[in-house]
């Protein structure tokens, strides 16, 4: 046997109920017949294939791997088979095992998203739209803002998209897939730009915004923190706010998906208290924003 190193193996259940597996396997009795005219595996043991399956997406006889790897030996590939079967899961290469969240976390920081979104803006001719495109880190949520144009065609999508790719491939984990809606802005020459800048674009399916909800949650928070709370008068006003509010975003705003910490910033020292004398208070956007920070020694 393999004694206690069990416990390092096995990671879907703890070894405590793992154990007790064993114990029901070894000590059953039952007559129990299947429909086939074997005997019917103990439930728990049933229920550690299913859970194997659901996991893992992995086939009959990579779940057979994983049993055998935990010691438990007295198992078929047919029994396998059938146990899936009346629990109508597909075998592996038919299931679909991986969430979207999984693969947002596999990709890490190297996935990135994109989106637009527009700005009622005072001119002398009324009000127009003016037009932002956003690039946002899925992991670190780190977000990249555009300058903003009244005309969204090709050539500013791709000068943007191009800007954004000079910007971050000297990183060490460099932008690899850039994920957007299809949005027709998103052309052809659009994607011949991300695939010069090295990267692959994943266009995600019609009628699915919840798959680029990272990306919205950052234009609403703009929006509610910020633009909604001015009249802008024009491109230049329009650009220095979203970049003032970037700025404030990437470095000092606490985010709750980082444990409470910013984008790009470090984690800080640990202190249990610190006394007011210490603390600055810095000011973003005309003094919308404001920001307690530690005074600079």
């Amino acid at each position: 046997g393999i004694g206690r190193a069990i416990e390092e193996l096995i990671t879907i259940v703890t070894p405590t109920t793992f154990f007790r597996w064993l114990r029901d396997e070894k000590g059953s009795k039952s007559k129990t017949k299947n429909p086939k005219g074997g005997q019917r595996k103990p439930r728990e043991l049933r229920e550690l294939i299913i859970e194997i399956a659901k996991t893992t997406g992995f086939g009959y006889t990579r779940i057979i791997g994983e049993l055998r790897k935990l010691g438990i030996k007295n198992i078929s590939r047919q029994t396998v088979r059938n146990i899936l079967k009346e629990e109508e899961i597909q075998p592996g290469p038919d299931r679909t095992s991986d969430s979207w969240t999984e693969f947002l976390n596999r990709h890490g920081e190297t996935l990135w998203a994109s989106d637009f979104f527009s700005v009622k803006s005072m001119t002398a001719r009324g009000l127009r739209d003016l037009y932002v495109m956003v690039f946002l880190n899925l992991q670190t949520r780190e977000a990249i803002v555009t300058e903003s144009t009244y005309r969204p065609n090709s050539a500013w999508v791709c000068r943007q998209t191009k800007l954004f790719t000079e910007q971050t491939r000297d990183r060490q984990k460099r932008p690899a897939i850039l994920i957007h809606d299809r949005d027709t802005k998103y052309a052809k020459k659009f994607r011949e730009t991300v695939e010069a800048g090295g990267m692959k674009t994943n266009p995600l399916p019609k009628a699915s915004p919840n798959l680029n909800g990272r990306c919205e949650r950052f234009i609403e928070t703009i929006k509610l923190e910020c633009l909604n709370k001015f009249i802008v008068f024009g491109k230049k006003h329009l650009d220095y706010l979203t970049d003032e509010f970037t700025s404030y975003y990437n470095t000092k705003r606490s985010h709750m998906e980082r444990d409470h910490l910013p984008p790009i910033r470090e984690e800080p020292g640990e202190v249990e208290t610190i006394s007011i004398d210490q603390i600055e208070v810095r000011k973003y956007v005309g003094g919308l924003i404001k920001s307690f920070e530690r005074k600079v020694a």
